[in-house]
């Protein structure tokens, strides 16, 4: 499994409406979809900025993971993703070279890809997310 490409940078925010207003009125990129993903007690908010995408996650719940997040580490980078030809196997792969996950098998997330995150103790401290087109 090698990546295929950085597929987003997911940064936590306190307040969607701004953090999108900062993004549009000041580096003049648009955000192209806002997603609630009702499971993940999130609401996201996307930027294309050459080939990478900018993520914006705001928490609908103090006690989902970016609310958690953001009362312990306050708002700013919370992962970084790639794209991957397949999730599970990916996490399949890593986690049979001693790499601890939080998903053992990849679960719906924005935009239609299937997601799987990697535990930050395993990654040098950063939350890694691999992402993937939805199987058939």
């Amino acid at each position: 499994m090698i990546p295929k490409s950085i597929e987003h940078i997911g940064i936590a925010v306190e307040n969607l409406e701004t953090s999108i207003a900062y993004y549009e009125q000041i580096l003049g990129v648009k955000c192209y979809a806002i997603e609630e993903v009702a499971d993940q007690k999130v609401k996201t908010a996307f930027f294309k900025i050459g080939e990478t995408k900018i993520e914006l996650l705001e928490s609908t719940d103090p006690e989902g993971p970016i609310g958690k997040y953001i009362a312990k580490k306050g708002p700013g980078v919370h992962h970084i993703a790639f794209a991957v030809e397949d999730v599970d196997q990916a996490l399949q792969e890593v986690e049979e070279k001693g790499v601890k996950l939080i998903d053992s098998k990849s679960r719906p997330g924005a935009e239609g890809l299937q997601i799987g995150f990697l535990h930050p103790k395993s990654t040098g401290g950063v939350l890694t997310e691999f992402c993937g087109k939805n199987k058939l």
